[in-house]
């Protein structure tokens, strides 16, 4: 019946909100939760998962399943910046799917790290590669 109820109100999101692809809110689903699983195994005592947080968590989580196409995944589902999280966050708790406290805020998600740095320079190799030239064969060589 919960399944349902989800269904139901994400259905409701996307109409109201088209923006972002179905897809971009079941992925923040499951970014809260492996956030919230990350907090619980790093015995941090507050459960509650402010924007910062999350926007960590999803940084971490997005890594893990797409590596280096996040960027192109995102971008497919419109998401292109953490404020974008932000927005699906508030509306997950306008329709009452995600909860919230009185200093939460859409403001949260402001100010995080940029894609690039996030998604795009982890995969940067940090020395660049240099093209060393091979000296070409001799006629003895070639046939060998």
């Amino acid at each position: 019946m919960q399944q349902i109820d989800f269904s139901e109100k994400l259905e409701d999101i996307l109409r109201q909100d088209p923006r972002f692809a179905r897809e971009a809110y079941l992925f923040l689903r499951d970014a809260l939760d492996f956030t919230i699983k990350a907090r619980r195994k790093a015995k941090e005592i507050d459960q509650h998962v402010n924007g910062q947080q999350l926007l960590e968590g999803i940084r971490q989580y997005a890594l893990k399943q797409f590596g280096p196409m996040v960027t192109t995944v995102f971008e497919y589902w419109g998401v292109r910046r953490g404020e974008d999280f932000g927005a699906m966050v508030f509306n997950f708790i306008g329709v009452g799917i995600f909860g919230k406290t009185d200093t939460d805020s859409i403001e949260d998600f402001k100010g995080g790290y940029t894609f690039h740095e996030a998604f795009i320079a982890p995969f940067i190799p940090e020395k660049p590669f240099v093209h060393t030239r091979i000296p070409a064969a001799t006629p003895a060589e070639e046939l060998l």
